[in-house]
């Protein structure tokens, strides 16, 4: 289900003070019902997760799309990435986030981990269109339990970042975030452990 901004911007996250030139572009509650300490699980699923990234023939087809032009546009060039067009969030990090735990970089996405404490942990990818953020917050569901929030945050790279970011919106939408989050909740309940009668 996709939420407000406020969502995320009320919360006492970390990435405020680390990401805070970047805008929210999406915020999301994942089907990932769980107890307070389960976050360590939901970035591993992230992290090695058997799921498909894309789980749906359109977004398949979206994303075939964008690698190709990324091919032909030159945008996922290495120069074009962290380190060259943009240094790395980690080196923002307070003192206490760097020593800190890393988490773990993705298999499947070229997302780099920046951080991870007991209830958020951030990851970081950048080309020629944008530098960008996904943020995992492990948050109260209202209802006793806990669940993930994803929220997609952004720094589009000038003229081409904003249009780019803008001809993709329709697309994540329909074809990417509904199949997305169908494929993390499928993922979380297969590998949730099963209370055993007494």
């Amino acid at each position: 289900m996709r939420l407000r901004s406020t969502a995320h911007t009320s919360r006492p996250w970390r990435i405020h003070e680390i990401a805070g030139d970047f805008r929210i572009e999406d915020v999301w509650a994942l089907p990932t019902p769980g107890g307070p300490d389960d976050l360590a699980r939901l970035v591993r699923q992230f992290a090695e997760g058997t799921g498909d990234p894309v789980p749906s023939p359109v977004g398949r087809a979206l994303f075939a799309i964008r690698w190709k032009l990324g091919a032909l546009l030159g945008w996922d060039k290495p120069e074009g990435g962290l380190r060259s067009r943009v240094p790395t969030l980690r080196d923002r990090l307070p003192a206490d986030l760097r020593e800190g735990e890393r988490g773990p970089d993705l298999a499947a996405v070229p997302f780099t981990s920046v951080y991870q404490t007991h209830d958020e942990w951030a990851a970081e990818m950048a080309n020629r269109t944008m530098h960008g953020v996904m943020h995992i917050g492990w948050v109260p569901d209202g209802n006793g339990g806990h669940r993930g929030q994803m929220t997609v945050l952004v720094k589009p790279n000038g003229f081409l970042g904003a249009a780019y970011m803008l001809a993709i919106k329709p697309f994540r939408y329909l074809g990417v975030y509904p199949a997305l989050l169908r494929s993390i909740g499928a993922e979380w309940r297969r590998n949730t452990p099963t209370a055993t009668p007494n």
